[in-house]
């Protein structure tokens, strides 16, 4: 039998190919394969697990040996393949299996072992399977914590093991398997999900709709847009006018992931061991917040292994910078490329991998560095220098891939009234129809439409084209910020279900887009 475990690096990752030679000499155990000090280690939590399950640890020399031989491995995974290895190696067959014979098919394996024989979870369970099923593997051993995990992947004949005995079982017993997922539709949702025009939203965490937000209607709208066609949006106001409230309840609008997206989101949270037991596919769009003082490396990813940042832990999903202008300029800047191409290549020792990072892109931030420019009632502190200063930091070619551009004001006295301004249900049921329209239509968000596609699908009437080109002139707008304009007027059309861009529909997208009301 053939064992396969797993080194995780970046996204790809690579399968490893575990043997064992048991020669005569002095008893010791070898191990080679360019090991790391955690895997190298394994030696021992190997040798102990196997005697305190009832086996017998070989009395000969122990050859093992991890390949490819030039691929550096790392991490705990390793100890539970090492030790089926050696057990198969020294031919140690179970009492009650003595006329069984051992699986004559390849079986990728992962787990850590305590010194009793008890398997812990590890990450990266996700990744290592759907790369064993790639490659030709249909059968994996896995903890009993990672079995959901790995039946996420479809194809895939799963055993989840409580400890080494069982594991070292299962070698012999192929019905103890259990075939990976039925095979899923896009339109299938989870339980505790609810559906709006053929489209699964998950359901509404009291305190975590808009049903709390009072007043800006501008904002809120912008909000649905951006929800509808996955479109970057700015909002920028004074401090306490709402801005951060209501982008933090941005996530209640968003659709649940189609089964392809979930699963390269799951790969993404699976390597960097965010997984949840309750949630092993993920299938609710990621909503990420980093804090002001994160550095280029947690945004961007990277490390000794290439863990993914938080731009690849976004993908599907939302990157919330909050206080957008605090962030250092390096951060801000590297975000330029990823917004266009939906991803991002980290290279370290000679060694690069590509994490997908398709990420919708929100920010608040106020209108100077005391807060107060532009408010009819507080008096702003700040000189002419500073604030151009403090709007520099985001750079015109970050600033032209911002889809949605709001300006948010404090709210009046009577937008406070005691009642309840929006229902998410019903923002929702215009995401649902924009949303299920794009799926059936070009399989993507809007906001990712390509040249070629805005020429075939975003079709206006003649007024709207001449609407939008007169606005070219007069707000100097770019080549990227005039098929932004057809991008957001092509979701507002989805979202009122109509077949053409009218004039209204970009009327709405070219107010959205224009700036020139930062500095009035």
């Amino acid at each position: 039998m053939q064992i396969y475990s797993f080194s995780p690096f970046g996204y790809e990752g690579n399968l490893v190919t575990v043997e064992v030679d048991l020669k005569r000499g002095i008893p010791a155990i070898d191990m080679v394969g360019l090991a790391d000090g955690a895997v190298k280690e394994s030696r021992e939590r190997m040798k102990s697990a196997i005697r305190n399950s009832g086996f017998e640890f070989p009395v000969e020399r122990v050859l093992i040996s991890l390949s490819p031989a030039d691929l550096r491995k790392e991490g705990a995974g390793f100890d539970l393949p090492v030790a089926l290895a050696v057990l198969c190696a020294s031919n140690q067959n179970e009492d009650s299996a003595e006329n069984s014979k051992m699986l004559d098919f390849p079986i990728m394996s992962m787990g850590e072992l305590e010194l009793s024989g008890t398997l812990r979870p590890v990450r990266a369970i996700h990744a290592a399977v759907s790369t064993a099923r790639a490659s030709g593997i249909s059968h994996c051993i896995v903890p009993a914590a990672n079995a959901s995990e790995a039946r996420e992947v479809s194809g895939m004949k799963v055993f989840g093991a409580e400890n080494l005995r069982e594991a070292f079982s299962a070698m012999f017993n192929p019905e103890l398997f259990v075939q990976a997922g039925k095979e899923r539709h896009c339109e299938s949702i989870p339980e505790n999900s609810e559906k709006i025009e053929g489209v699964g939203f998950p359901q509404v965490i009291p305190g975590s709709g808009f049903e709390e937000i009072f007043g800006q209607e501008n904002l809120v709208r912008a909000l649905q847009i951006a929800a509808a066609g996955a479109h970057n949006i700015l909002a920028f106001g004074p401090p306490g006018c709402g801005k951060t409230l209501a982008m933090q309840r941005f996530s209640s609008l968003l659709p649940l992931l189609t089964l392809e997206e979930a699963q390269s989101t799951t790969r993404i949270y699976s390597i960097a061991g965010l997984l949840s037991p309750t949630e092993p596919l993920v299938r609710t769009p990621p909503f990420r917040f980093p804090h002001q003082s994160s550095t280029l490396e947690g945004i961007c990813g990277g490390g000794p292994n290439c863990r993914p940042g938080e731009i690849s832990l976004a993908h599907n999903g939302v990157l919330f910078l909050d206080e957008a202008a605090e962030f250092r300029t390096s951060v801000l800047q590297m975000l330029r490329v990823p917004l266009e191409s939906g991803a991002i290549t980290l290279s370290r020792a000679g060694r690069s991998t590509v994490f997908p990072a398709k990420f919708q892109l929100l920010m608040a931030s106020n209108p100077c560095p005391c807060g107060n420019f532009g408010s009819a009632t507080k008096l702003c502190l700040c000189s002419s220098r500073s604030i151009e200063n403090y709007w520099k930091k985001f750079s015109a070619p970050l600033l032209d891939r911002i889809d949605l551009r709001i300006k948010v004001d404090l709210a009046d006295e009577e937008d406070f009234a005691p009642k309840q301004n929006y229902s998410t249900a019903l923002l929702r049921q215009k995401i649902a129809i924009a949303t299920k329209i794009q799926r059936e239509r070009q399989g993507i968000k809007n906001a990712r439409l390509k040249p070629e596609q805005i020429r075939e699908i975003c079709v206006c009437t003649e007024e709207a084209r001449k609407m939008l080109e007169n606005a070219i002139t007069r707000h100097d707008f770019s080549p990227r910020a005039s098929a932004a304009c057809y991008k957001v007027a092509r979701t507002i059309a989805d979202m009122e279900a109509s077949e053409k861009i009218s004039a209204e529909h970009m009327a709405e997208a070219i107010d959205l887009r224009k700036f020139e009301s930062v500095f009035s």
